[in-house]
């Protein structure tokens, strides 16, 4: 059973293309990623599978519902939490639930107890009486996302929710995104966070200039470009990256006190820099072979769709 299912989605704005003929489904429960970089047309996607935007051209259903021809059966089994979400900020934490709660048609008695129980699990409800211009970012994103709970909706639709937030509410919230998935809630997640897509999603799908270049589980994604490894090396001196630019090295990359020297044959650069190292007198501290993650995945996608 699916819960999303697009057919040649299209969007043209005054004859730019900002979503290209994309088709996906996202299963029932999945918890399922939008990733790319901004501009990509993950944002325009989400848009138009919530109906605030009209597409140019196919279809999207949310479960049975085609969210053009049914808006409103489609728009019950949703929540949302937009990229650019405010909160009524002269209005309290509790209110601005109360409020979502009533829109919804929530019975009131319902809604005092969803509003309580949703400001405690995102530890809020200390805070819950204060007006929502006193919070911080991080407290007023916890309250967006609360708001988009309100409804128990099947499909939660996450627009960048922990974009430019502190350490503490960027773990609470990928907690309570798991913790919502696990209990059954379908997420559509939109991010440029690639450590944030591997860590939460059960599929990734890589947007790059409106079309969608991967659709896969993030780990199997990895072994696409198995063939490009890398060796990350930490020498006791400073070492320009122009300098490990040895034979078989495709890219050198600064990694923190690291470097990352991207190769075909690990196995015939490593000597070559054990070599580079006794020549410089420059000593090796840390020396690692590493599979592709998802960010060089990502980098040579995007790449690619570039040429």
């Amino acid at each position: 059973m699916y819960a999303i299912k697009i057919e040649n989605l299209t969007k043209q704005f005054n004859g730019f293309t900002a979503v290209d003929n994309i088709s996906f489904v996202v299963e029932s429960g999945e918890l399922f990623g939008l990733l790319g970089p901004n501009g990509a047309g993950k944002t325009t996607t989400i848009r138009m599978l919530t109906g605030i935007l009209k597409p140019t051209g196919g279809t999207a259903h949310i479960g049975e519902y085609d969210i053009q021809k049914k808006p409103l059966e489609a728009k019950q089994l949703m929540g949302i939490v937009p990229e650019m979400a405010n909160a009524y900020v002269d209005l309290s934490a509790i209110k601005n639930l109360l409020l979502i709660g009533e829109l919804y048609g929530i019975e009131k008695k319902k809604r005092i107890e969803k509003a309580e129980s949703l400001l405690k699990l995102f530890g809020l409800y200390e805070k819950r009486q204060q007006k929502v211009k006193t919070f911080s970012k991080g407290m007023q994103q916890r309250l967006i996302v609360a708001m988009g709970l309100m409804n128990d909706p099947k499909l939660l639709f996450l627009d960048e929710p922990t974009s430019g937030l502190d350490v503490e509410s960027v773990r609470l919230i990928r907690e309570l995104i798991r913790e919502f998935n696990d209990d059954g809630t379908t997420i559509v997640l939109t991010t440029h966070n690639i450590e944030e897509a591997n860590q939460l999603c059960d599929r990734v799908a890589i947007m790059n200039h409106g079309k969608i270049v991967a659709i896969d589980r993030p780990e199997k994604l990895k072994h696409t470009i198995q063939s490009t490894s890398s060796i990350e090396v930490a020498f006791d001196k400073r070492v320009k990256t122009e300098e490990l630019m040895l034979d078989g090295v495709t890219e050198v990359k600064k990694a923190g006190d690291k470097l990352r020297l991207y190769t075909e044959n690990p196995e015939d650069v490593i000597p070559t820099l054990v070599q580079y190292s006794q020549s410089s007198g420059n000593k090796i501290i840390s020396l690692n072979t590493l599979a592709p993650n998802l960010e060089d995945v990502f980098l040579k996608l995007t790449k690619r769709g570039e040429k």
